[in-house]
């Protein structure tokens, strides 16, 4: 969980962002036509930034039972020890659909670890530009505002079924589409799949499940604006915080990431 401060410092960091990325147009703009930068000036949008910190989240009315899910100690801190879950992200996954989960699993004693498909930077003519980092770490999302990284454990390409218990994709709206055409992870999901273990995905991830053609006659739920491409892939889709069927756990959204934890928990504790 981020602190107060750490709240702050993200937003500082984002100021400073957008005021280096402003400095840089004018930098531009010394080195162009003036007809050039009327242009550019029609192409680019009012830089404000959208955010959607921990905090503000937890603190919503309504969310009370989310908040008693983190801020509650875990009693049993060895209720997952031995157990190991593979999270499945890639650059553009919700922030607290990733990191609300991976802290509780890992506050019950599992290991956890984070797997991404290999770093496969976009060609030079796409005009975007990334941090180093980004060959190490995976970016972060907030409501579709890039606000931090977190480190990859392992690649999709070198992981194996046997390695792990289960298998959790966070959200994000650009998540799910980096994962699900990436052929390591669908290859990885559907070995999963054959081989019986948990497979649980969240808000805008089970779109990652439908590509991977798993979802035929499943029982599920997913984000409000998927759930018509979860019907179409074959599943019986219900609009409830959390579905359980089979080898498959599904929730819809960041304020079921309690609901959602405790589902993957009593699965594994169970087996």
């Amino acid at each position: 969980m981020k602190t107060v401060n750490q709240i702050v410092l993200t937003g500082v960091l984002s100021t400073l962002a957008l005021l280096n990325a402003n400095a840089q147009v004018k930098v531009s703009a010394g080195q162009i036509k003036s007809s050039e930068l009327e242009v550019l000036n029609q192409l680019a949008s009012h830089t404000e930034v959208v955010n959607m910190p921990v905090s503000q989240l937890l603190n919503a009315p309504g969310n009370e039972a989310l908040r008693a899910f983190f801020f509650t100690p875990v009693k049993d801190k060895s209720a997952l020890k031995g157990k190991k879950i593979a999270v499945i992200a890639a650059d553009g996954f919700e922030e607290i659909e990733l990191l609300g989960p991976v802290w509780y699993f890992r506050e019950l004693g599992a290991q956890v670890d984070i797997v991404a498909p290999k770093y496969n930077p976009a060609p030079a003519r796409y005009g975007l530009v990334q941090p180093e980092m980004a060959k190490t770490h995976i970016m972060a999302i907030q409501y579709l505002q890039p606000v931090g990284w977190v480190k990859v454990d392992r690649r999709a390409e070198q992981v194996k079924v046997g390695d792990y218990d289960a298998v959790f994709i966070p959200g994000g709206a650009w998540n799910p589409d980096n994962l699900r055409y990436d052929k390591d992870v669908i290859r990885f999901i559907q070995d999963f799949n054959k081989s019986g273990k948990l497979i649980a995905a969240i808000c805008h991830a089970p779109v990652v499940l439908a590509s991977a053609d798993i979802l035929k006659g499943k029982k599920l739920t997913g984000y409000w604006n998927i759930q018509v491409d979860l019907k179409n892939a074959g599943g019986i889709v219900e609009d409830t915080p959390v579905v359980t069927d089979g080898n498959l756990i599904t929730s819809r959204h960041p304020i079921d990431v309690a609901d959602f934890s405790r589902a993957v928990e009593q699965w594994l504790v169970k087996r």
